[in-house]
């Protein structure tokens, strides 16, 4: 069998523009014509190919971008949404109803754990966190009405990586589906390949590039999607989280430099997490051989672009990490934001940003420690002289 290459898939998408354009035509309408009432009936219905309703529904401009994302997966069909949480979200409510349980890892981003459990359980959805990477654990967690097992290929922030081929066999055992969120590592890894049911990405993040952009994906089998349009009950129609087409347009377009922006990503965070390591200090890289999980990242990739573009770096505690990030942002090294995936490197302290939701002695307990430091490597030209100011700042503020 010829092995997947999610590359391949979007280099060979080619889309004509309504007058010939090498850019598919922005779709700029809400609602859409019918020529005769028996269409538009149908259309309400789901029984008319190619018809468009309503924006919230559908559009050509989302379902262009949709039909490109299902490709890089390796999925039947994609749904775009307005942002990754509404992506979570929707798959969520899709599958579960009340009286339902879901197994998730322990770390993930932040709002998706604050949704899982603060929000689900006025709901009767009740969640059970566990260490992901280790399979024993989630097979203990696992009860009778589990529904779902849900994890993110790296972890979010301490870039765990999940052994997605033996969680889809747990998942699929007790008759559960396996939902993995794969914003920090498109193109690296293929979840759907490694048995994966459904994956979700946040396309904010280093499928867009350009910190522009709030989107989310959801890929899987054609019936989810249709599922989730459904106009009587499906989860994106009616929570009505829905991406505008200007905006799928200009993912569209960012989405075809995605192998060669993650390639240099992953070149970049792999230098630095080296020099970083050799000078004795504490960085996490799934690249080197010291992360726990360096062998199973590398026996599920799917290309050889590297281990992503995301590290981190433990310098103490918190007054240290923020002085450190505040000088590099001074030596223009970078930004003190959240997120990830932009040319220039991003930077912040997990525990009191995109952790936050967490409790401080759940942080502590997972290893989030006020010292913690997130890097989001950008697409710097001279790594080398990166490096060296890097290293000039840590010794200015006591790191090193």
């Amino acid at each position: 069998m010829k092995k997947f290459k999610p590359a391949d898939a979007l280099q060979d998408l080619q889309y004509f523009g309504e007058f010939g354009g090498v850019n598919p035509s922005i779709s700029d309408s809400s609602t859409y014509t019918f020529l005769s009432a028996k269409t538009m009936f149908d259309t309400f219905e789901g029984n008319a190919e190619g018809c468009y309703l309503y924006s919230r529904h559908s559009s050509p401009s989302n379902l262009y971008l949709g039909q490109a994302l299902a490709a890089m997966e390796g999925s039947e069909a994609a749904h775009v949404t307005a942002s990754g949480m509404a992506a979570i979200s929707g798959v969520i409510m899709q599958l579960c109803q009340a009286g339902d349980h879901i197994v998730a890892a322990r770390t993930i981003y932040g709002g998706t754990y604050a949704f899982l459990k603060n929000f689900l359980p006025k709901w009767g959805i009740q969640t059970t966190f566990v260490d992901i990477t280790k399979p024993d654990k989630v097979v203990q967690a696992i009860q009778g009405n589990t529904k779902m097992l849900y994890c993110e290929s790296m972890s979010n922030p301490l870039l765990e990586i999940a052994d997605l081929e033996k969680l889809s066999s747990l998942a699929h055992a007790h008759q559960a589906h396996l939902v993995v969120d794969n914003t920090f590592t498109p193109l690296l890894l293929s979840p759907i390949k490694l048995g994966a049911d459904i994956v979700i990405h946040s396309l904010t993040k280093f499928i867009n590039g350009s910190s522009d952009t709030v989107a989310g994906v959801i890929c899987g089998s054609q019936q989810l999607i249709d599922d989730l349009r459904n106009v009587n009950n499906g989860a994106c129609m009616l929570l009505g989280a829905t991406l505008d087409s200007i905006r799928a347009a200009s993912i569209m377009k960012n989405l075809r430099t995605l192998h060669v922006r993650m390639e240099h990503h992953s070149k970049n965070a792999q230098f630095l997490a080296k020099k970083f390591e050799a000078m004795g200090l504490r960085v996490v890289y799934p690249g080197l051989e010291s992360h726990p999980q360096h062998q199973t990242f590398q026996r599920q990739s799917t290309e050889k672009y590297g281990f992503g573009g995301m590290l981190t770096l433990d310098v103490g505690d918190l007054e240290k990490a923020n002085a450190l990030m505040e000088m590099m942002q001074h030596e223009k090294l970078g930004y003190l934001a959240v997120s990830l995936g932009f040319y220039k490197t991003l930077f912040s302290a997990p525990g009191t940003s995109t952790s936050s939701e967490i409790s401080e002695a759940e942080q502590l307990e997972l290893g989030i420690t006020s010292g913690l430091i997130r890097f989001s490597i950008g697409l710097d030209c001279n790594i080398e002289r990166t490096f060296e100011k890097m290293k000039a700042c840590m010794q200015a503020v006591g790191v090193i």
